[in-house]
């Protein structure tokens, strides 16, 4: 027979959930804490963490659509928070434990905080990594006027040209080819000084891989968000991380989030854009660290 801790053993690990095949990572010791990447479509490579591994057992959610995870019927279409946090909770259920963390990066924090307001049974926390509490047009608006920004900033650059083309080329994108030159595209605007270490950026861009999500349901309707009235009824503990810098999530959603979510802890990385656990990586793992053993509200 299995050993009844087999599904957390250091690894790759695959099971069938409800008609596909999930994938997951298992790193580090300690508390559990599931850890689910942006995009959507953007690989979980990117988003480990090694500060946080020495304190936590660290879960890579390989999500639906991507890498070696199943792809939906509907693909590429069908990958709405619903789905997503299904897919989250089968997960749980398969590690067969009763107590989890959950971190969720970018598109990531979305599906995290969809999570806590509809399945929070078995939530010790969550972690809403550079999220927001709506998309659409007025999150639209404010990441276009923090390209501006951004743009302003780097008028010197050569390089400014293709990272705006890439922003430009997003409403078109339909193709893995695509979903990948463009998330290659804009990193250069998702770390706050990518210039002063280029080729350690340089590879994360080389090494980053992504699939085709379209982002909208199965009946091909926007997946949109807005939380905001949903927020204030969240009851387990929360943590928000935003980076300065960040174009597409910054800090204005940070503290929105921060507002809305009763009792929530506030972290503001200040040398940090979109990627702060690898920009800052010792300051982000010390906040999650002290929020996961520090008693809780």
């Amino acid at each position: 027979m299995p050993s009844l801790t087999a599904p957390l053993a250091p690894g790759t690990h695959a099971f069938e959930s409800d008609g596909s095949t999930q994938r997951y990572h298992v790193f580090g010791t300690g508390p559990l804490c599931l850890a689910h990447p942006g995009g959507p479509g953007i690989h979980w490579e990117y988003l480990r963490m090694p500060a946080l591994e020495e304190h936590l057992t660290m879960v890579y959610v390989e999500a639906l659509g991507t890498g070696e995870s199943g792809r939906l019927p509907t693909h590429p279409h069908g990958y709405t928070r619903e789905r997503y946090s299904r897919a989250l909770q089968r997960l749980i259920d398969h590690l067969g434990v009763c107590e989890v963390y959950l971190l969720g990066h970018s598109h990531g924090a979305f599906v995290t905080a969809y999570h806590a307001i509809h399945r929070p049974e078995k939530l010790s926390g969550i972690i809403l990594y550079e999220g927001a509490p709506v998309t659409g047009p007025e999150h639209g608006a404010e990441a276009g006027r923090r390209l501006q920004e951004f743009a302003a900033a780097h008028t010197d650059r050569a390089e400014l040209a293709e990272v705006l083309a890439s922003f430009a080329a997003m409403p078109d994108i339909s193709s893995d080819e695509q979903t990948l030159a463009v998330a290659r595209g804009v990193i250069p605007s998702y770390v706050a000084d990518y210039w002063a270490d280029e080729p350690r950026w340089a590879a994360l861009r080389r090494e980053l891989r992504a699939s085709y999500i379209s982002g909208l349901a199965a009946d091909r309707s926007p997946d949109l968000v807005d939380d905001r009235a949903a927020l204030p009824k969240i009851t387990v503990p929360a943590l928000v991380i935003v980076g300065l810098a960040d174009v597409i999530c910054g800090p204005r959603w940070g503290r929105e989030l921060h507002d809305l979510i009763p009792g929530s802890r506030f972290l503001l990385l200040e040398h940090s854009g979109h990627l702060g656990h690898l920009e800052q990586p010792r300051r982000f793992a010390d906040a999650v660290r002290e929020f996961v053993f520090s008693p809780k509200r």
